[in-house]
């Protein structure tokens, strides 16, 4: 009950945040970027724009996710509003799980007007996007924002207002989406050759925009790219279980930045 009421609440108050409009018509352009890339090649699998489009789409959504909901989380705080809903029976797990929900809907209503926006434009045009992309785009964006508003609700319970929000997300983003591959090369550079192979598989499990791009690459057919490092993931990703897996570690995922955040905003 204490969920649903949140949620409605944080749906409210996203929609009416500028912040919310300022992001739905930058994805809006974005995605429109999109269309004209994909519109100058012949798609179906995994091709080198399949690649360029879903690499953009990391640029912006997670960024995008992290400052709307960790600014939401911060913003409690500094109004004063978590001091009147602390008065209340309202457990701090509820407050967060409706928070996530809330912001949830509200990102997805974003990402989904963008793509319809794309989607609108392209038939006007007589270059839309295949159904079959458009629903692999929509999915793909859908699993990064789940994944990456856990980490924003983890900023949010340990910000204190939004400038730290700011520069805590920033941080996450740059390190996750852009420092990943050098760091990770830097640092497997110091450990016995043998060791590379488990390592680079156990550390994917950390950050969810590899382990998202790996999966939505092997099921286009991509998955060679990835060299022999990471052949056990292409089978098992390939196989019948392979979604069901993939399911269930974005659920593991969610539901440990879930319990991070709530210890976090407890001891806060």
């Amino acid at each position: 009950m204490h969920i649903n009421l949140i949620a409605k609440r944080e749906v409210k108050v996203g929609f009416r945040n500028p912040w919310s409009y300022s992001f739905m018509a930058l994805f809006s352009l974005f995605s429109l970027g999109l269309l004209i890339i994909q519109s100058q090649s012949y798609m179906e699998g995994y091709t080198y724009t399949t690649g360029t489009m879903l690499n953009l789409i990391l640029y912006l959504l997670p960024l995008m996710t992290m400052l709307l909901s960790s600014f939401s989380l911060t913003a409690e705080k500094e109004e004063g509003n978590w001091q009147l809903l602390s008065t209340y029976a309202l457990t701090t797990s509820s407050f967060l799980t409706g928070k996530y929900v809330g912001q949830a809907l509200v990102l997805i209503a974003i990402v989904c007007f963008g793509y319809g926006i794309s989607g609108v434009a392209g038939l006007v045009l007589g270059k839309s996007f295949a159904v079959s992309t458009l629903l692999f785009l929509l999915v793909f964006s859908i699993c990064l924002i789940l994944l990456f508003l856990g980490i924003a609700m983890v900023i949010g319970a340990l910000c204190r207002n939004r400038w730290q929000a700011l520069t805590m997300g920033v941080s996450i983003w740059f390190f996750y989406i852009l420092a990943w591959p050098t760091l990770l090369i830097s640092v497997l550079s110091f450990v016995p050759y043998t060791w590379i192979k488990p390592l680079l598989q156990i550390v994917t499990f950390f950050n969810p925009a590899e382990f998202v791009r790996i999966y939505s690459v092997t099921r286009l057919g991509g998955g060679a790219i990835f060299g022999p490092e990471y052949y056990k993931w292409i089978y098992w990703m390939d196989s019948a279980l392979g979604d069901v897996c993939f399911v269930a570690l974005c659920l593991l995922w969610v539901g440990a930045t879930l319990w991070i955040a709530a210890r976090a905003w407890e001891r806060r």
